[in-house]
C-alpha cells in the first residue's frame, strides 16, 4: 500500500498516474464503505471526517469565502487536534495528519481576519445535517490513522478548547504551519 506522503508529489503535479491511483483507490475505499452500510447507520459517516468543523466554517466565513476542501481540511485538523485532547488518539498522529495537510498545500488554520468565535462555530455546528434530536455528533478519530467514530458523546470541553485554539489563532502568527518545518 502507497502511503499517502509518497503519492503527494506527484498529485501536485498533476501525474496522470498518480491521480488514476488516487482516484481508483478513493472510489475502491469509498464503495466498500458504502456497501458495509448502505443506510448509513455509521460507518458511512465516517466519509464526513472534518465536516462539521468545516461545515461550521463555510456557514460562518460566509459560503464562498473557502473552497468546500479548504473548510474540510481544517475541519480535519481540528478534528484531529479535539480527538488528541481527549486522549483518543496520539500527538505524533496528529502531527501526521498536519503534515499531510501542508504537504497537499491545504490550510490548517483559520485565517487572521476570520470572522468566527465560539458562538458562531457552535452556532453553525447546530445546524450541521448529523445533528439528531439536537444532539451534535461529531466523526472523530480513534486509534490508528484511519479509525473514526460517529458519536454524540465527546468532551465538550475538548471540543470548545479546539475552538478556541483554532480561533486565538486568528489573532496573530500560528505554531501550525511551522510543524512540517519542524520534521
Amino acid at each position: 500500500e502507497i502511503k499517502a506522503e509518497q503519492n503527494m508529489e506527484g498529485l501536485l503535479a498533476r501525474d496522470l498516474e498518480g491521480f488514476k491511483y488516487a482516484i481508483k483507490r478513493s472510489c475502491e475505499i469509498k464503495a466498500d464503505v458504502v456497501k458495509a452500510d448502505e443506510k448509513e447507520a455509521g460507518l458511512r459517516a465516517t466519509l464526513n471526517l472534518g465536516h462539521t468543523f468545516g461545515h461550521a466554517i463555510e456557514n460562518g466565513s460566509g459560503y464562498g469565502a473557502w473552497l468546500h476542501g479548504e473548510a474540510v481540511a481544517i475541519g480535519t485538523a481540528m478534528a484531529a487536534t479535539m480527538s488528541a485532547k481527549m486522549g483518543w488518539i496520539d500527538e505524533a498522529l496528529v502531527k501526521r495528519i498536519y503534515d499531510l495537510l501542508i504537504l497537499a498545500k491545504l490550510p490548517v488554520e483559520l485565517p487572521v481576519d476570520s470572522p468566527m468565535d465560539e458562538e458562531a462555530f457552535l452556532t453553525a455546528m447546530m445546524k450541521d445535517k448529523k445533528v439528531a434530536d439536537g444532539q451534535l455528533r461529531l466523526i472523530l478519530l480513534k486509534g490508528e490513522l484511519g479509525n473514526c467514530e460517529f458519536t454524540g458523546e465527546f468532551d465538550v470541553e475538548a471540543m470548545k478548547s479546539t475552538i478556541n485554539e483554532f480561533v486565538a489563532e486568528c489573532a496573530g502568527p500560528s505554531s501550525k504551519s511551522q510543524l512540517v518545518e519542524q520534521s
